[in-house]
C-alpha cells in the first residue's frame, strides 16, 4: 500500500504548484543532509542486472530523471540517492533569468498532468556550472563503483534574439561541458517565444555543428550530444530531424518535450483554458510519446540512443518504451504523484524475475 497518495493530497494538493514542488525538492535536500542519507542509498541501489551500456557510459538502470526538476543543479546528489540511473539538470541558459511571471505551473489531477510555462528560469550557465562542480565531486564521493550519470539540458536565454542564438547556447556548452557526462540542446520547449523555430532542420544543423565543437573543445573530450523535440513536429519532421541525427552523427535523440495540445483531458475545457498557455506533460501526452519513439528508431539504428520521455508512470511504461526501442526512459510528471521511492519502485519491479526487461537496444552487463 502506497502512503504518498494520500500524504500528497494531505500536503501538497492544495497548495501552488510551484511551491509545492520548492517544498517537496526541499525536503529532499533536507534529508540527504541527515544521517538518512547513507541508508537511503543502500535502500535505493539498483539492481546490477539493470546496468545499461548508452553514450559510451554505464548507467545504473535505464530510468531517470528529466530535465526540468533540478534546473539550477541544486540537489542532482540528492535526486540520485533516490534511485535515479541519471538526473538531467536544466534548462540551463546563457545568461540567468527568472521565467515567466507567476502562475507558471498547474495541475491536473484528474489527468495525472501538469501545465508549465516556466520559461526557462535558472541561475545561468556560470552559476549552475559551479554548483555542478560541488555536486560532481560529491557524487564521486558518494558512487565509487557505477554512479548515476549527470546530463545537461541547454536552452536559449529569452531576451537573445534567435539570429544570435547558436553563440548564446556556446556560453552554456563552454561552461557545462567539462561537468557533463552528456548534452542535450533543447530546442522544443514551448515557453521561450521563437525556440521551436530552431529545430527545422535549417537552423538545427549549424546550432549541432557549433554546440558540438565547443563542447568537445571545453572538456577536452566528446562530450555525448543529443537533441530535445518537441512532440508537436509532424512525422515528416520528425524523420527529417532522425536523417540530420545520421549525417552528423550526433550520439542521440530525447523525445518528446512537453506538447502545446490539449487533446484527451478529462478536465472541463473551461478550467485548463483559465490555466492559459504552456507545455503540457504526464499521461495525456503517453501516446503520442510512443509514436515518436517508433518513428524513431525505424530511422535509427541501435547505435544511436533513444531517451523516450513523457507520459511515463511505472514500470510497465519504462518496459513498453523499451521493447519499441529506447535506449533510456526518463520521467518527471509522475514523480510529483508519486513521491520520492517513486523511482525505487520502478527499479525493483524492472529487476523482478517476472518482469525482466528485454532490449535489444542496449547491452546490460
Amino acid at each position: 500500500m502506497k502512503i504518498y497518495p494520500t500524504f500528497f493530497r494531505l500536503a501538497f494538493s492544495w497548495m501552488d504548484a510551484e511551491l509545492a514542488h520548492t517544498v517537496g525538492f526541499g525536503l529532499i535536500k533536507l534529508a540527504d543532509r541527515t544521517p538518512a542519507g547513507p541508508l537511503l542509498r543502500r535502500f535505493t541501489r539498483p539492481s546490477r542486472e539493470l546496468r545499461v551500456q548508452a553514450l559510451g557510459l554505464t548507467f545504473p538502470t535505464p530510468f531517470g530523471l528529466a530535465a526540468g526538476f533540478d534546473k539550477n543543479a541544486s540537489g542532482t546528489g540528492a535526486l540520485m540517492d533516490l534511485g535515479f540511473g541519471h538526473v538531467e539538470i536544466g534548462t540551463v541558459t546563457g545568461r540567468a533569468q527568472p521565467g515567466n511571471p507567476k502562475p507558471r505551473l498547474f495541475r491536473l489531477l484528474e489527468d495525472r498532468a501538469l501545465i508549465n510555462r516556466m520559461g526557462f528560469n535558472n541561475d545561468g550557465a556560470a552559476k549552475v556550472a559551479e554548483r555542478l562542480a560541488k555536486q560532481r565531486a560529491r557524487i564521486d564521493r558518494r558512487f565509487p563503483g557505477t554512479r548515476p550519470i549527470v546530463g545537461v539540458n541547454i536552452g536559449k536565454t529569452k531576451k537573445v534574439d534567435l539570429k544570435d542564438a547558436i553563440a548564446d547556447y556556446l556560453i552554456s556548452a563552454e561552461d557545462l561541458a567539462p561537468l557533463a557526462d552528456y548534452l542535450v540542446v533543447n530546442v522544443s520547449s514551448p515557453n521561450t517565444p521563437g525556440l521551436r523555430l530552431l529545430q527545422s532542420v535549417k537552423s538545427l544543423r549549424p546550432l549541432l555543428h557549433h554546440v558540438r565543437q565547443t563542447a568537445d573543445a571545453a572538456a577536452r573530450r566528446h562530450v555525448p550530444l543529443l537533441v530535445k523535440i518537441a512532440p508537436d513536429l509532424s512525422d515528416d519532421d520528425i524523420a527529417e530531424v532522425a536523417q540530420l541525427v545520421k549525417d552528423m552523427g550526433l550520439d542521440g535523440v530525447v523525445a518528446t518535450n512537453t506538447t502545446i495540445t490539449r487533446d484527451g483531458l478529462s478536465i472541463d475545457a473551461e478550467t485548463v483554458t483559465s490555466m492559459g498557455v504552456g507545455g503540457l506533460s504526464g499521461e495525456p501526452l503517453k501516446e503520442r510519446s510512443i509514436d515518436v519513439l517508433k518513428l524513431l528508431r525505424t530511422h535509427l539504428d541501435a547505435s544511436v540512443c533513444i531517451i523516450s520521455v513523457g507520459g511515463v508512470r511505472d514500470a510497465a511504461d519504462v518496459r513498453a518504451r523499451l521493447d519499441a526501442g529506447a535506449t533510456l526512459v526518463q520521467g518527471y510528471t509522475a514523480f510529483l504523484y508519486e513521491g520520492p521511492f517513486w523511482a525505487h519502485r520502478i527499479n525493483k519491479s524492472l529487476a523482478h524475475p517476472s518482469s525482466t526487461v528485454q532490449n535489444t537496444h542496449a547491452t546490460r552487463r
